[in-house]
């Protein structure tokens, strides 16, 4: 089968295309013929093994999996002798956070181990790119407890967790403002924004307004800039640890003030959040929005955009037709 293939840590550069054999399944996993993938922001940073603490879970001195990728779409091949969720010619999408190999033709997962039935009347291209950012945005709202009415402010609205998080955010009732680049000012429109912040304009972080939670989603101004954003008892999150990982050293501290807190969510429950989303998608409260599309061959170019850091959304792999 053809896959993308890395042996060391480093840049896209390293990745090449080759020819591998098909994995088989074990007596748990499933085989899934796989249609559609992702590069996203999980993906650079296990190439490139940063930050090093990625290391410890995708191997220390070299990766483990020598296959990059995380989110798929596709149709269950063939199953194990224990498999009992899933039989030949099914549907599924999903995702793991440390890698499941997915920029191949095929690929193996265990059946409870980030991986459902695909949402109805979706394609595999958008299947794909519907877990990774949803799953940190649902994991921001489910640790924060936002309720109807709550002012909200998501910085880097434009990006795949922003992009979900703001329609989460608005699926559950929330006021919200989002903080984003002129050109994507209308779909944010679209998505449901009540207040759009045009940051080439202005600087978000000196707005009059006060809000319940400021999701910061790109990790590019700290607690200390948003924490005047905050209402007495408001909570400030990032996707991103900060300078020298004091998002870390906030949520530790903060709560025991009883004031203004950083909370820094660690994302484990990834079944959990795929059945949030689904159910999402089939309301229609939810829908990824895409950017781009390269073919299998052109993952490198992919990667290379994506650590720009301007996409709109979700930069999806087309691994067949």
């Amino acid at each position: 089968m053809k896959a993308i293939v890395r042996r060391k840590y480093g840049p896209p550069e390293s990745l090449r295309l080759e020819e591998i054999d098909k994995p088989v399944p074990a007596t748990n996993e499933v085989l899934v013929r796989v249609y559609a993938s992702t590069v996203n922001r999980t993906d650079s940073g296990m190439l490139r093994a940063a930050p090093f603490i990625v290391r410890f879970f995708t191997g220390l001195l070299r990766p483990r999996r020598i296959i990059t990728g995380s989110e798929f779409a596709g149709v269950v091949e063939s199953v194990g002798i224990e498999v009992s969720k899933y039989q030949v010619g099914d549907k599924v999408f999903g995702f793991r956070d440390e890698g499941l190999s997915t920029h191949a033709e095929y690929l193996t997962v265990a059946e409870d181990a980030g991986i459902l039935p695909m949402p109805a009347k979706l394609t595999f291209e958008e299947a794909a790119p519907s877990s990774e950012g949803a799953h940190y945005a649902y994991y921001f709202i489910s640790k924060t407890g936002i309720k109807s009415g709550q002012q909200v402010l998501v910085n880097g609205a434009t990006g795949a967790i922003g992009t979900a998080l703001l329609q989460f955010a608005k699926y559950y009732g929330a006021t919200v403002t989002a903080v984003c680049d002129t050109k994507n000012m209308n779909l944010m429109k679209s998505l449901g924004a009540d207040k759009i912040i045009d940051y080439t304009k202005e600087d978000y972080t000196q707005d009059n307004q006060l809000y319940d939670f400021v999701y910061d989603t790109v990790g590019n101004r700290s607690f200390r800039d948003c924490k005047r954003l905050l209402k007495p008892k408001g909570v400030y999150i990032s996707s991103e640890l900060g300078w020298k990982g004091a998002n870390i050293f906030y949520a530790l501290t903060t709560p025991l003030l009883g004031g203004k807190r950083v909370i820094f969510p660690i994302p484990l429950d990834i079944n959990r959040s795929l059945k949030f989303i689904k159910e999402r998608i089939e309301e229609g409260h939810f829908k990824a929005i895409i950017d781009r599309k390269y073919p299998l061959e052109e993952v490198e170019d992919a990667f290379h955009y994506v650590e720009k850091g301007m996409k709109t959304g979700n930069v999806v792999i087309v691994v067949r037709e």
